[in-house]
């Protein structure tokens, strides 16, 4: 049983940083964006909306791993 909680808490760890690897990704590529593009296009909101939305599901899923105590070790 032990085994099975660490296994669940490092493949939880493993998601949270690679869905904070994609929001770091997608908040480069807006600020890229915004300097390429001087505010003629839209792909820089696009990217800070798919960054917001990568942000809020992560929080969800963090709120939800703590509420089914998946966090303690």
């Amino acid at each position: 049983m032990a085994n099975l909680t660490f296994v669940r808490i490092k493949a939880l760890k493993i998601f949270a940083a690679v869905l904070f690897l994609l929001i770091l990704y997608s908040l480069g590529s807006a600020l890229y964006y915004m300097y390429k593009d001087k505010g003629h296009s839209t792909r820089m909101v696009r990217s800070l909306s798919i960054r917001i939305g990568l942000s809020l599901f992560l929080f969800i899923v963090m709120m939800i791993a703590a509420r089914l105590d998946m966090l303690a070790e």
